[in-house]
């Protein structure tokens, strides 16, 4: 190896790198392009859907409860909740309607919320949609969520 680091050397190594690590970002952008078509789910996206999405947002609901790994670990994961409940949405409509008015004493529990039916059937068919994606890592890892 010489013993003096040259101007052109510096420069070869500069611009080695540069290209290097470009063709490695796009190698990785093509992968994540490639792989994205094979977890959606937009064939089920419907503006009741996003209704519920709203809803979801609205009432913080991710304040309590993760969404695919997302959120708060105080109340159950609802990434399968809809598989959990025999993939019927009267049931989530029917366990959500049926929250106390003050909750549980000395429990944690969900507030009622008071939705309308057409609300209840929005978010049934949000957290019937979130249960049809395909994560990556088969998430939740448990059928309990």
């Amino acid at each position: 190896m010489r013993e003096t680091f040259t101007k052109g050397m510096a420069r070869n190594i500069y611009y080695g790198g540069g290209v290097f690590f470009f063709l490695v970002l796009i190698g990785l952008t093509v992968d994540t392009v490639t792989t994205i078509p094979k977890t959606d789910n937009r064939d089920n996206l419907t503006e009741q859907v996003a209704a519920g999405k709203r809803l979801w947002e609205k009432n913080d609901c991710i304040g309590c409860h993760t969404l695919l790994g997302e959120g708060a670990y105080f109340a159950p994961e609802l990434g399968n909740v809809y598989t959990r409940f025999g993939k019927s949405t009267d049931a989530i409509k029917g366990f959500i309607k049926s929250r106390p008015k003050n909750g549980i004493p000395g429990r944690r529990s969900m507030p009622q919320f008071n939705f309308t039916d057409e609300q209840l059937e929005e978010l049934a068919q949000f957290l019937k949609y979130v249960d049809g994606i395909k994560t990556a890592r088969n998430w939740p890892p448990n059928v309990q969520g």
